[in-house]
């Protein structure tokens, strides 16, 4: 695709360590966006920047100052009219690619928003997840230069949008964590990160929580949203989540007890 025919797009991107799954992200955006952005960890060392590069990206190093505020220095590199936000374990699908190309055929149709979000569909265990917590799991993902930024608590970064968002229906693929080990180590680090924003916004926790809370997480994943239709990965996650709501409401409850006066 010649230049002057790629969408004015550029995809931003922040990675570590990530050699073993940036490629296909990278192939799924290749070729139909004008420029790709990818900022990388200052202490890289698998080969990441080069892969990057093979796929003509403008590849930058800094020291990592978390999610949220590495996302948005990614963003403020690009030049092209809209950005697209990227993680090295996603891929664009064949037809969100269409439909964007559609879009952007007809520049009428993107005059009225900001920005546009689409589902995401997760790939656990062997399978395409599309039921419970996870599915359709819309994210906010392209907007207009100047009209987001980055925000949240880390490491939930959430795309703060000035202005209307509209819904696509093209898929972005998410090739999630590959075993139970990376994901239980998440859950710790992340009830970690729970419990020391809820000591800052001296938020209280109450010993029902630990009870009421895990027990409502299961119940609305598995069977309210139906992720009893996926299976024992659907049960699996489902638990996971209930396990993992009791881990951070237990972790702040732990941390408001020390706290506590005598």
């Amino acid at each position: 695709m010649a230049n002057e025919q790629r969408l004015p797009i550029a995809v931003c991107m922040i990675a570590g360590n990530e050699a073993a799954r940036i490629r296909r992200a990278l192939e799924s955006v290749a070729g139909w966006t004008s420029e790709i952005i990818v900022v990388l960890n200052a202490d890289v060392n698998d080969g990441t920047d080069q892969i990057a590069a093979e796929f003509g990206a403008k590849v930058f190093r800094e020291p990592w100052k978390g999610h949220i505020a590495q996302k948005n220095s990614a963003a403020q590199k690009a030049g092209s009219e809209w950005l697209l936000g990227l993680d090295a374990d996603e891929v664009v699908s064949a037809e969100l690619r269409t439909e964007l190309e559609q879009l952007f055929a007809v520049p009428e149709k993107l005059k009225p928003f900001a920005a546009f979000c689409f589902p995401r569909c997760s790939w656990y265990c062997g399978r395409w997840i599309r039921h419970g917590d996870w599915y359709p799991d819309r994210q906010t993902r392209l907007w207009r230069h100047g009209a987001a930024k980055w925000g949240g608590i880390d490491p939930h970064d959430k795309l703060l949008v000035q202005g209307s968002v509209a819904r696509l229906k093209g898929e972005l693929r998410h090739y999630t964590m590959e075993s139970l080990e990376q994901q239980m180590k998440k859950t710790v680090a992340y009830a970690n990160d729970f419990a020391r924003h809820c000591a800052e916004q001296k938020k209280t926790v109450s010993f029902l929580d630990l009870w009421l809370r895990p027990a409502w997480r299961f119940g609305r994943a598995y069977l309210l949203r139906l992720g009893l239709l996926d299976g024992w990965q659907g049960f699996a996650i489902a638990r996971m989540a209930a396990v993992y709501t009791f881990l951070r409401y237990l972790k702040a409850y732990q941390r408001q007890q020390e706290t506590k006066p005598d």
